[in-house]
Parts: structure tokens; C-alpha cells; sequence
């Protein structure tokens, strides 16, 4: 992928297996949300392949990849801020036409999930705060019913409670709706927590990859990522995914 003659991301090569949280790890501009725009086709890839199903959705346009089962979360939460969270929502299932009453079933899934989103289904979303945007912004993400979630930086400016409460929603949709996700964020350990397998990435190339639990007891990893010392003995946990 280039910005001009910016090579922002090169010669990376990743895969997703069903029903897996796999998280991208790395520094501000190391092309991690370039990366998750050129898969849900907000940006084309300059080469290479991006397949899903073993069919080719590279170049594809955004709408065309949400019917195939990509929806995106993205960084920043981009709701629709004069919008009432309830539209905002339905929004997210414009792709779903003539489903009307499935819609609404979604719709009662979400408030359910977010029960502080029925609470102000009918204020408007920019009146929300930043957890409370963040919340809407993964509800319309699943509005589509997606198969791969991509998620981008949901802890970003989010309260430590707040961060708790989204990552559980993510395990728990992998638990109980096989829902496969592709995690970008910023705060390393808790996203290798709950990750099966991850990647580092680097100035737009993958310089490390594994199992999560490997990544957490990564010295290098530790050092870059974690806030760790290399030279410190760090006690590591399982993923609890």
C-alpha cells in the first residue's frame, strides 16, 4: 500500500483462521490502520492479494466487502454525531435491506449487549461520551452481521474499566457467536491477552509473529511494547481467550 511515494505497508503477508482473535501489534505509523482500511477496501492496495473465503476481495469497494462478511470498527470511532445512537445503529445495516424485521432483532441484540446504548438510543451520538461512542461504534461494526470483525484501537482514550468492558464483549462474541476478529491496539498486553496469535508490526512490514503468550514473554516485545525492561524477569499469563 503507498500514500504517493510512501511505501506505507510492504511485502506483509498474514493470515486470520476462523473463529480467531489475532491482534496486530505496533508503534503510531507503523501502518496498522492503513493495513485494516485496504482490507475493508476504503483504500486499494498498490499489489499483492488480500483473500477471504480463498476468493479475492483486494480493490474490491467497502460496501461489496461488508456483504461478503468484513465489517470494520474503525480508529476513532467515526459515528455519526448529529445522528440518534438508534440510527446510528440501523446505519450499520444499510447492506441488510429487506431484513427489516431481522434488523430489529440485531438492533434489541445490541441494546442488550449495551445496555447504556438503549438507555440513550434516542439522544444524539455526538452527546455520548467516549466510552459510550466506542460501545456504538463496535454495535454498528456488528450490525452487519459480519463474519470478520476488524477492530482499530478500541481502547484509544477509553478509561481502564471502560477498556475491561469492551475487550470482554470481544471474547465473548468469539465465544458464543464464533465471531472471527482482527484486533489492532494500542495497548499491547491486554490485546495479547486475548488474542490467540499475533503480529508485530514495523515501518509497514511484519518483523515478528506467534502464539500470544510467546509474544508476552517476548524480551524484545517486552521492552517495545510493554513497558517492561528486557533485563527484568516479567511474570506472563495465558491468554484467557
Amino acid at each position: 500500500m503507498r500514500y504517493g511515494a510512501i511505501h506505507a505497508v510492504r511485502r506483509v503477508s498474514l493470515h486470520v483462521g476462523k473463529g480467531e482473535i489475532v491482534t496486530l501489534i505496533g508503534a503510531n505509523g507503523a501502518g496498522k490502520t492503513t493495513l485494516l482500511c485496504t482490507i475493508s477496501g476504503l483504500l486499494s492496495p498498490a499489489s499483492g492479494e488480500i483473500l477471504f473465503d480463498g476468493k479475492s476481495i483486494a480493490g474490491a469497494a467497502p460496501d461489496t466487502i461488508v456483504r461478503r462478511g468484513i465489517s470494520q470498527s474503525p480508529e476513532g470511532r467515526r459515528i455519526f454525531g448529529p445522528l440518534t445512537v438508534a440510527d446510528n445503529l440501523r446505519l450499520g445495516a444499510y447492506v441488510r435491506r429487506g431484513q427489516d424485521g431481522e434488523i430489529e432483532q440485531d438492533l434489541q441484540a445490541m441494546y442488550t449487549m449495551f445496555p447504556i446504548l438503549h438507555e440513550r438510543r434516542r439522544q444524539s451520538a455526538g452527546a455520548l461520551s467516549g466510552g459510550e461512542q466506542q460501545m456504538l461504534a463496535m454495535a454498528r461494526a456488528l450490525m452487519a452481521r459480519p463474519r470478520l470483525l476488524l477492530l482499530d484501537e478500541p481502547s484509544m482514550g477509553l478509561a481502564p474499566k471502560v477498556t475491561r468492558e469492551i475487550f470482554r464483549h470481544v471474547v465473548a462474541l468469539r465465544r458464543e457467536q464464533g465471531l472471527t476478529v482482527l484486533l489492532v491496539e494500542q495497548n499491547a498486553k491486554k490485546a495479547l491477552e486475548i488474542a490467540d496469535r499475533g503480529y508485530v508490526i514495523e515501518t509497514g512490514r511484519i518483523i515478528l509473529q506467534g502464539p500470544s503468550g510467546e509474544l508476552l514473554a517476548n524480551r524484545d516485545v517486552q521492552r517495545a511494547y510493554l513497558g517492561h525492561d528486557a533485563g527484568n524477569d516479567v511474570e506472563t499469563a495465558a491468554p484467557s481467550a
